[in-house]
């Protein structure tokens, strides 16, 4: 992650952390709207796996994806100049991975679950569809009939 703003004297510290940030706090509690314009939200991913369906490598665990998801932010940040973080998560049932995301949700401007096996995939990216207000993407493995389709939802 980049700073998106200037660091360099002991008054832009004031202002961007303490005390100045109690400002911008205070403005994002007041309308969360802002929320995307005045943070790092509107441009950070979280990639989520559980390491189920990874690459053509089959249920590696989401030690194994950890890797994996870490290459896919690196492209993420130098072909889109997006922020992308990586999340494993052990748990593999469905209502942890949703809880999982959801609890995160305020941090990322978009989901992007990868190589999570079928049918997991599918009733975890259409809950957080339901269930959340951010574009979210579930994107296949090259392991045929063990992974989800190719498919991106916005909202």
């Amino acid at each position: 992650m980049a700073t998106r703003v200037a660091l360099d004297t002991p008054e832009d510290l004031a202002e961007h952390y303490t005390p100045g940030v109690a400002d911008q706090a205070k403005r994002v509690a007041d309308d969360p709207s802002v929320l995307a314009r005045e943070t790092v939200k509107a441009n950070s991913v979280a990639i989520v796996s559980d390491g189920s369906a990874l690459l053509g490598l089959g249920d590696r665990g989401p030690a194994a994806a950890l890797p994996v998801m870490e290459g896919k932010a690196a492209l993420l940040k130098r072909f889109a100049d997006v922020d992308a973080w990586p999340i494993c998560p052990v748990s593999r049932e469905p209502d942890d991975l949703v809880r999982t995301v959801k609890d995160l949700a305020t941090s990322f401007g978009a989901i992007n679950l990868e190589d999570i096996a079928a049918p997991r995939c599918f009733t975890v990216e259409r809950r957080l569809h339901d269930e959340l207000d951010i574009p979210s993407s579930t994107t296949t493995s090259t392991a045929p009939r063990s992974s989800c389709s190719a498919r991106c939802t916005t909202r």
